[in-house]
């Protein structure tokens, strides 16, 4: 069934107020360690749920998803040139990322991505394995706060 006038209008006004953003994926290998895990009693439990493995460096495919902002439909950041530069930022064969968890390393991206295109509301999904990770929304306008950051 068609639109009327009036439906029409507001499914215009949506579209133009429409939040965009491209995402892009791509892979790491990657070795680190959680120090923590040796000693501390929550993980090193001895038990099914011991994870004191984890505090020797051991290696994973770190799988990383970007989303960052466009505004408008002809985007304004090519996400094949977006995916480039990300993959560009880890030249070694293998990234030697210490202590440094899913949550650090996007931190660390962000900081990159926010030198080149700063102001754009960026989403950085970092996953060991493909298997557990972490999603982080980096939002330049927060409206349950009432802010703009």
């Amino acid at each position: 069934m068609p639109l009327n006038d009036q439906e029409r209008a507001q499914v215009t006004r949506i579209m133009d107020k429409a939040k965009r953003k491209i995402w892009i994926t791509f892979q790491k290998e990657g070795v680190h360690c959680y120090p923590a895990a040796l000693n501390d009693p929550k993980l090193k439990t001895g038990g099914a749920d011991d994870v004191s493995f984890l505090g020797y460096p051991h290696r994973h495919m770190f799988h990383f998803k970007v989303w960052i902002d466009v505004y408008h439909n002809d985007r304004d950041v090519e996400f094949i040139q977006f995916k480039r530069w990300l993959e560009s930022l880890y030249n070694e064969s293998i990234l030697e990322l210490d202590y440094k968890s899913c949550e650090m390393i996007a931190d660390d991206l962000y900081l990159k991505i926010s030198g080149r295109y700063f102001g754009r509301s960026v989403w950085i999904e970092v996953s060991e394995d493909g298997e557990n990770g972490t999603l982080i929304k980096y939002e330049t306008h927060q409206p349950h706060l009432s802010i703009d950051v």
